[in-house]
């Protein structure tokens, strides 16, 4: 009889996209599955069952489950979906757990070329939304908003044979523990930020507005866009634009996560829109690459300024005060563990194996 696998890895499963045969059953409880989910799993929220080893519920569900192709089982951190991948295997089922559950889905990191951008990697996370990137030109490389798992992009760049010469966070992150620390001291290299967002870190190479840092023969000119953050810059490379959590394919940064008193929302909001306006004055074939997506599936995530114009209409409200009304009036949900997220990235509270979970979650940085 042909031996089965018995445990299938998150970054198999990004890499079979929307349209593979297979099933992704989710038994967590239902609050957690509505909160944060693989787009396409189907929920049968048996995880306390589970825990108990109690398996009439997922007996009962055995009609909901398709046996005509792979079952992968999805749970928190891999130990009741391993119960369930085995109760279903019993029972004639092609079924694998997904190695450390949800906790490992928001681990993972693909990588992508940027076509129309010369010398961009773009790295997604499809766990978590986020987008980072590295930028190289003659062998050298900048690593622009990494997560906290930096040996990702020391295998990317030595995949390569780039040799990463510094780091950039385009802003102090709110919804996910920064690596640009990190990753800057164990390579020896400079870690930039702008001023207004160093917080009370001892230690990073200070930017401001127009500022250049080289790569290569090239460079990225700092273009500070606050609203967001105080600090939150743009990056120009040539003709393209490297946007941070100012500007995203259908929404923009949220004002709210610095300080969420009505005014100081307001003020940052009327921050965020001139900071749109200078954006807006680059021109249409500006490639634009956000830090950020939400629901989009293009890969690499990747458009222009021109299309911008016509998808994202926050970008073209021309008036300051419809724009702050209809941003402060739409936001959402703030991140989860967003106010300890931006401790750690600021250096008053260490990283550590709790604080490295705080991230995890649906990504909810964009204004709408």
């Amino acid at each position: 009889m042909e031996s089965r696998a018995t445990a299938v890895n998150p970054a198999r499963i990004a890499e079979l996209g929307d349209d593979a045969e297979v099933f992704l059953l989710d038994v967590r409880r239902e609050r957690d599955y509505e909160a944060w989910h693989i787009d396409g799993a189907y929920n049968v929220p048996l995880y306390d069952q589970l825990l108990r080893k109690d398996y009439g519920g997922l007996e009962a569900a055995l009609d909901e489950i398709p046996s005509n192709v792979p079952v992968y089982v999805v749970c928190v951190a891999g130990i009741t979906s391993a119960r369930a991948a085995a109760f279903l295997r019993d029972r004639g089922y092609d079924a694998a757990s997904m190695v450390g559950g949800m906790r490992g889905w928001g681990r993972v990191h693909r990588s992508y070329d940027v076509e129309g951008a010369d010398g961009v990697i773009q790295v997604v996370r499809p766990g978590t939304g986020c987008l980072s990137y590295l930028v190289y030109d003659d062998r050298e490389a900048v690593v622009v908003d990494p997560s906290q798992y930096v040996q990702e992009y020391i295998d990317v760049a030595r995949e390569r044979e780039l040799e990463i010469i510094g780091v950039i966070d385009t802003h102090a992150h709110a919804d996910h523990v920064s690596g640009g620390r990190t990753l800057a001291a164990e390579l020896a290299v400079p870690y930039f930020l702008h001023e207004a967002d160093g917080g009370h870190l001892d230690w990073y190479v200070s930017v401001r507005d127009g500022d250049r840092i080289a790569v290569g023969d090239r460079f990225f000119e700092v273009v500070h866009t606050p609203g967001h953050t105080p600090g939150s810059t743009s990056l120009r490379f040539g003709g393209v634009l490297l946007s941070g959590d100012t500007l995203f394919i259908r929404s923009v940064g949220r004002p709210d996560l610095e300080d969420d008193d009505d005014a100081a929302v307001r003020q940052a909001a009327g921050q965020l829109f001139t900071s749109l306006r200078e954006i807006a004055d680059l021109p249409d074939e500006t490639v634009v690459l956000p830090g950020h997506f939400s629901n989009e599936t293009a890969r690499p995530l990747v458009t222009t300024l021109g299309e911008l114009r016509t998808t994202n209409e926050l970008l073209v409200i021309d008036s300051e005060e419809a724009f702050v009304e209809r941003v402060v009036e739409s936001l959402g949900e703030t991140p989860a563990n967003y106010r300890r997220i931006k401790r750690v990235n600021w250096g008053l509270e260490p990283l550590s194996e709790e604080t490295a979970q705080l991230e995890l979650g649906p990504n909810n940085c964009a204004a709408t």
